[in-house]
């Protein structure tokens, strides 16, 4: 069985979200922290893990992928609270 992530993350002020899909999350979320992800989250320091949903289908994940980021700030807002009314990170590393 595969397995696919959509995720959410921010900078330590919360002041930007990057939205993003994987099949390696632990793998992923490093390539952020690390600054060698893309130009976005090296530029605005995307470093901590607040929301992910996990399924096998990697459609339905590209598919919610293009949902969240066609969203507003609000609904992304709502859907991390949601799960993660701390904001705390999901993934320590």
């Amino acid at each position: 069985m595969h397995r696919y992530f959509v995720y959410i993350m921010t900078n330590s002020g919360h002041s930007a979200l990057y939205t993003g899909v994987t099949s390696d999350l632990e793998k992923r979320v490093d390539q952020h922290r690390k600054g060698t992800a893309d130009s976005f989250t090296s530029k605005y320091k995307i470093v901590k893990l607040v929301w992910y949903v996990e399924t096998s289908d990697v459609y339905s994940a590209i598919a919610e992928e293009k949902r969240i980021k066609g969203g507003s700030r609000k609904k992304k807002i709502d859907l991390i609270e949601s799960m993660n009314p701390k904001w705390e990170e999901l993934l320590p590393g």
